[in-house]
């Protein structure tokens, strides 16, 4: 009848429209994440680890000491060879790493989001490569990583150099990774397959700016230092996962007393993602050097590579002399 054939029209017509509604950020999605990928494809090697897998280049002379270096939150390896690895290159061996999860690495879920259990990967990898000690480098919740493993295996690291290091819980969490709060894992696998990597594409120019602040963003941020990477789901899970994890900096942090190796700390007198007075200047009572940079904000690998490279250099100079 014709009511019938109404009737059909209008429930084809509602499928349609709300298949279109979930399969249009799904496809966009994808779309997204395939020029991601093709844009910036895997520039290291991989090697597999408990939990996972590790992505990392090595760089530099084979008999020079060893510098591990390690990102922060929705990051990967790219941060360093944006800038400051051509500064160190030809006086020490580099190992850059992508993070558990990140970039080019693998986890196999929240577990191995864990501070310690991030560490205990990079380890992992290193001892198959051969390094069995190292100075590691650490940028933002790089650094919490970096402490972890000073605390948890302080015989493998010759040194701490803590760039905007996550040390403590943050009184004020930044406004700028408040789309990363997703508790559960089930919904963040949902929204990183349909709608979180569209509205980071286009909330992207404000979160940079905001995580640069007051710096300008780095020239080449999104292609050179890798920033097209977080346009996948992939990046949305494990940068939420992480930001969850980050609170375990606490269990950490009653442990700092306990810190055998020398190191130094640099942070941007600005940065509005992790305040210098409360997760820098504290690092002294445990026996960290501190230095600050007037008028810089958070990405000082990016910004301001040169200091970058000095702190390494320093934390060096200390390890000869504690040798």
């Amino acid at each position: 009848s014709e009511r019938g054939f109404m009737l059909f029209t209008i429930i084809v017509f509602l499928l349609l429209f709300v298949g279109s509604i979930v399969l249009g950020p799904i496809l966009w999605t994808r779309s997204i994440a395939k020029r991601a990928e093709a844009a910036l494809p895997a520039v290291g090697q991989h090697l597999d680890v408990p939990g996972g897998s590790i992505h990392y280049v090595d760089l530099g002379p084979r008999d020079a000491p060893v510098v591990v270096m390690i990102h922060g939150l929705s990051g990967q390896l790219q941060h360093f060879t944006f800038a400051v690895t051509d500064q160190l290159s030809d006086e020490y061996r580099l190992i850059v790493v992508d993070r558990p999860g990140c970039g080019y690495s693998t986890r196999l879920g929240p577990a191995q989001a864990d501070l310690l259990e991030q560490g205990r990967m990079i380890h992992s990898a290193l001892e198959q490569i051969g390094v069995d000690k190292a100075m590691i480098v650490g940028h933002s919740l790089g650094g919490a990583v970096a402490l972890g493993m000073a605390l948890n295996q302080p015989e493998r690291v010759t040194g701490l150099a803590l760039i905007a290091p996550l040390t403590h819980r943050p009184k004020a969490p930044s406004q700028a990774f408040s789309g990363l709060v997703v508790q559960n894992d089930l919904h963040r696998r949902i929204l990183s397959r349909t709608v979180a990597v569209p509205m980071a594409q286009m909330a992207g120019a404000t979160v940079l700016a905001e995580v640069f602040r007051p710096d300008p963003v780095a020239e080449g941020f999104i292609s050179r230092a890798g920033g097209v990477l977080g346009l996948r789901p992939k990046a949305f899970v494990t940068a939420s996962q992480d930001y969850e994890a980050s609170g375990g900096v606490h269990r950490l942090s009653k442990r700092y007393a306990d810190l055998t190796v020398p190191g130094a700390v640099l942070f941007g007198e600005q940065d509005v993602i992790l305040n210098a007075e409360e997760q820098g200047k504290p690092m002294v009572q445990y026996g960290l050097t501190y230095h600050e940079l007037k008028g810089r904000g958070h990405m000082l690998p990016m910004v301001t590579p040169g200091d970058c490279a000095n702190l390494v250099r320093e934390v060096a100079a200390m390890t000869k002399t504690s040798a």
